[in-house]
């Protein structure tokens, strides 16, 4: 699918979850600053988006938030402007973040990347669909997920998988409308439940990304993913 609009120049990182699976490496550390070689995961992200000609990111704080500006600052040593967004005590799960920091993220299609994945995809790609309020960029189930989260049709259109129906799973990288979240609440709300109802109107758009992608949601997937940086170097 083609699409009209502009190059996506905001991005928000979502960073606010307290990553209890990643206990106890987060029990004083937010996942997102966890170090792979002489970086945390994060600036992974920062780096490949200012690489991407990304001006805006927005990261939203929870968790033991305040050491993520402490440590990223305004955003000069990566190229990008920064913005934070700080949530009340226990985070706002995934939309409830988004939805929070609207104001921060314009009015203009933005991109949104889980702060604890890792993948090289090439984020001066993303765009959002002409005629779509949301673009998910799907990838092939890992172990840990064999049946997926949403199957993709033939012209691109993503809808929840359903009983034994095999889908894809979301890469936790997405292009959205503001729009998508008009008269939702700032309240505890996860990301399926605006994309669920919207994908009933086709306005949720994908791709099937065949790259390199990890969730790096325990601390033996983090130790994989460094074990395999150092032997690539």
């Amino acid at each position: 699918m083609q699409s009209s609009t502009a190059p996506v120049k905001t991005a928000m990182i979502l960073a606010a979850g307290r990553g209890k699976r990643m206990a106890p490496l987060t029990d004083r550390t937010p996942k997102p600053l966890l170090k792979v070689g002489d970086k945390a995961l994060i600036e992974y992200h920062l780096e490949r988006l200012a690489a991407a000609r990304f001006e805006r990111v927005v990261i939203n704080t929870a968790w033991l938030g305040a050491q993520i500006p402490e440590t990223l600052g305004d955003g000069e040593n990566y190229g990008v402007d920064i913005a934070y967004s700080h949530e009340r005590e226990g985070g706002l799960e995934t939309a409830g973040g988004i939805i929070q920091a609207l104001p921060l993220l314009g009015e203009q299609p933005f991109a949104v990347i889980n702060g604890d994945v890792w993948c090289d995809y090439p984020f001066e790609q993303l765009r959002l669909p002409a005629g779509n309020l949301g673009h998910l960029v799907l990838v092939d189930n890992p172990p840990q997920h064999p049946e997926g989260d949403f199957v993709l049709s033939e012209q691109q259109q993503v809808s929840p998988r359903k009983g034994s129906q095999r889908g894809l799973t979301f890469s936790g990288i997405g292009v959205y409308h503001p729009q998508l979240f008009e008269n939702w609440p700032v309240d505890f709300i996860p990301l399926r439940d605006v994309l669920v109802p919207a994908m009933a109107s086709q306005v949720i758009s994908g791709e099937h990304y065949r790259g390199e992608w990890q969730d790096i949601g325990t601390p033996e997937r983090l130790e994989a993913l460094r074990g395999s940086l150092s032997s690539s170097f």
